[in-house]
């Protein structure tokens, strides 16, 4: 499999992850604010726990990973621009990031 079909893969993937996170992100707080209450009887609290842990795995933010546009690449990766270092570096030498030059001193 070559690498930018393997980096668009990895992208949608995490595409999904953030729209299911999204998606579940109101229902992920209240159970979870219910379930840490302890001015609630344990057992509404333990049903409260049960309901987060069958929301999918994939709804959870901590699951979303910053990935690079171009490459896919999951680590040094800038939010503003949303590549990696590597990428980052090389467009900014050709001259196509708008507002970013190289520092000399």
């Amino acid at each position: 499999m070559s690498s930018t079909k393997m980096s668009d893969k990895r992208n949608i993937q995490d595409q999904k992850r953030r729209l299911l996170a999204e998606k579940y992100e109101l229902r992920r707080k209240l159970y979870k604010a219910l379930s840490k209450d302890t001015d609630l009887p344990n057992d509404v609290r333990e049903k409260h726990r049960c309901k987060l842990a069958d929301l999918p795995r994939n709804s959870s933010f901590t699951r979303v990973m910053n990935r690079c546009v171009f490459t896919g690449r999951a680590r040094a990766v800038y939010q503003m621009f949303r590549v990696s270092r590597i990428v980052f570096r090389d467009l900014a030498s050709r001259g196509l990031l708008h507002g970013v030059k190289k520092a000399s001193w």
